[in-house]
């Protein structure tokens, strides 16, 4: 995606979450699938990864102190959500409060850190319309919890459906679609 975006840098660490586990997506744990929508709004679902939007939030705070950068982005998004906690408002304020606590620049005083979400408020299709609208290739994106080995989306799993709704909801046509399976 980055590549495609003509990025000036594209930086890739490897961060391997399954030491921890706890989660359907870095663990033995089944990601669920064909769930009713009420059933998702329950409880926080298996498939979130503790910690993880901290993790990678970490990683970039360190670099962006290396590279003297005052913003650090993030595509949360808190409306047609799974859930997760580190996924709201509230996080990314307090991770943005907790990056100018533990920084040089912020202890200092030479420079404010942001944390912008700008997904975080729009819906699904809001989030799809943008999409289009920048011309972002849609078809290097899913967002399945469970691909095949071949890294084709299931079709199934809480974040294909809510991709799915957020594509017909915007009244576009996902690329990744003929490879994923009906419900």
């Amino acid at each position: 995606m980055a590549r495609s975006l003509r990025a000036e840098e594209l930086r890739v660490v490897k961060i391997d979450l399954r030491a921890f586990g706890g989660s359907a997506l870095t663990d033995s744990i089944e990601v669920p699938k064909d769930r009713d929508e009420r059933e998702t709004a329950r409880e926080i679902p298996v498939t979130y990864v503790p910690a993880r939007n901290t993790i990678f939030l970490s990683f970039a705070l360190a670099y962006a102190e290396v590279i003297g950068a005052d913003r650090i982005y993030i595509g949360v998004n808190a409306l047609d959500y799974s859930g997760y906690p580190d996924c709201r408002p509230e996080f990314i304020s307090g991770f943005e409060k907790l990056a100018n606590l533990a920084t040089k620049a912020g202890v200092e005083g030479t420079s404010t850190l942001r944390i912008e979400a700008p997904l975080l408020q729009m819906t699904k299709a809001d989030i799809v319309r943008k999409a289009v609208e920048l011309g972002v290739d849609l078809s290097l994106t899913h967002s399945c919890y469970d691909p095949d080995p071949s890294g084709k989306p299931c079709g199934r799993c809480d974040s294909c459906v809510l991709r799915r709704k957020g594509f017909e909801a915007a009244g576009v046509m996902d690329p990744v679609a003929e490879h994923s399976l009906s419900t």
